[in-house]
């Protein structure tokens, strides 16, 4: 098994069901607060890339607060989903694996990979291609599944010795990950499904905030 291959198949068939529900997710579901908390520490104007950027809604939702926006992704079916949704935009869309970016070195001021990591062979090659492209003391937005989220469903097969093509991490396992590869975490966030919404999850421990999430955002600065 080809992992890029396969990954962009899949993705090319999950694109009219990502496409139908990606506004939802964006502007009232479980992704409305990414944009807000980067936007906490994206200076205006920022040239950012959207790694792993699907049918391009956040691409374009970034473009049109004024950002440099350059979105990549595997599938063809999802970029053109996406070149439709960025008509009026200043959005550049790019067919590339996030793992080798065709873009200059510290061309960038920030990145934001959204979900995007699991689906890669090696998450450290790609943090280290983020270090190539971001220019030192950029910003690096990556969510990460949480255990509640399940993304288990996607990497099940292995046991039976199956190839698979998600590589499941723990959120404390990504921090550890990025924070010994050159990534600074500066801030958090935790996205919660709506029965763990109802516990006081802001009093619990840091492991076990992670331990409760549907998806953990973490923003990185670039040493």
């Amino acid at each position: 098994m080809q992992w890029v291959d396969e990954a962009e198949k899949q993705w090319d068939n999950r694109a009219d069901s990502w496409h139908s529900s990606s506004r939802g997710m964006w502007e009232t579901g479980s992704r409305k607060d990414i944009i807000p908390f980067l936007k906490k520490y994206l200076p205006d104007e920022s040239a950012i890339c959207d790694l792993g950027c699907g049918d391009g809604y956040a691409s374009v939702k970034l473009a049109r607060m004024g950002h440099h926006v350059t979105g990549i992704d595997l599938s063809e079916q999802m970029l053109e989903k996406a070149s439709v949704l960025a008509v009026g935009s200043s959005v550049q869309f790019i067919k590339a694996d996030i793992s080798e970016v065709p873009l200059e070195p510290n061309s960038l001021d920030a990145v934001m990979a959204i979900n995007s990591l699991e689906w890669t062979e090696s998450p450290l090659k790609v943090l280290f291609e983020i270090k190539r492209i971001v220019k030192k003391d950029g910003l690096a937005c990556i969510a990460i599944l949480g255990p509640t989220a399940m993304p288990r469903i996607n990497s099940f097969r292995r046991l039976y010795g199956e190839k698979v093509i998600c590589n499941t991490m723990m959120p404390w396992e990504f921090e550890k990950l990025a924070e010994e590869n050159g990534f600074k975490k500066i801030a958090e966030m935790g996205v919660y499904k709506r029965e763990a919404e109802k516990l006081p999850v802001e009093n619990l421990p840091l492991e076990l905030r992670q331990s409760l999430s549907f998806m953990w955002v973490f923003m990185f600065k670039i040493k």
